[in-house]
């Protein structure tokens, strides 16, 4: 694995996807990510300039009865929680009063962990296809910052990031360090950055339990 040199004067920026690592801490640890210590130790001894997180807002719960795509089938009248990453999940009944309640509360948590949020609504479109990623926009703020970066720590393991890490080591000569969950992080993107660093190696960093 490739390493970086690392010294107290750099100034880091932090840009995180995730619904990215919500999706592969749920699907891998059945966890969730302890954001604290997860940015406590991307940060090291270096100086934090910005630690952006990219969020979808929720449009609370809906009354299912049909079918809609990349969700299958449901009973009629089951209710959904829209979580803040950009899915649904099945709520039971006294659940769906207290999705918006707990999507706050997973926003302040994240802003608490000293994350500035930049958020979008889901976007939903005729037949039902569903878009809620920041890929485009993660990657505008990463290139606009890089300005007055030294290193620039993407926390997603999508491969779609690729073109971007590319330019911002070749292109604006910046050191490029990606954090994910080692698993299901694309190997292009761990071979590409200056540093990879694997998230279930960090003490901590993933909580088990409810998610």
């Amino acid at each position: 694995m490739k390493t970086s040199a690392s010294y107290a004067n750099q100034r880091v920026g932090i840009f995180v996807d995730v619904q990215n690592l919500y999706h592969s801490a749920k699907n891998l640890y059945r966890g969730r990510v302890n954001y604290a210590e997860l940015i406590k130790n991307l940060i090291g001894d270096r100086q934090l300039i910005r630690a952006m997180a990219y969020v979808v807002k929720s449009e609370g719960v809906e009354p299912y009865g049909g079918k809609e795509q990349g969700t299958g089938s449901r009973e009629r009248g089951t209710k959904l929680r829209r979580n803040p990453f950009g899915g649904d999940e099945p709520n039971e009944p006294e659940e769906s009063s207290s999705s918006l309640s707990t999507e706050a509360a997973f926003f302040e948590a994240l802003e608490k962990a000293g994350l500035e949020l930049r958020m979008k609504d889901l976007q939903i479109f005729a037949g039902g296809m569903k878009k809620a990623d920041w890929d485009v926009g993660m990657a505008v703020d990463a290139i606009r910052m890089s300005e007055f970066l030294d290193v620039i720590i993407l926390v997603t393991g999508d491969g779609d990031f690729l073109p971007l890490i590319d330019y911002l080591k070749w292109g604006a000569g910046r050191v490029v360090e990606v954090a994910a969950f080692r698993r299901s992080a694309s190997s292009k993107i761990q071979e590409a950055a200056d540093k990879f660093i694997a998230i279930e190696d960090i003490p901590r960093a993933i909580m088990k339990g409810r998610i």
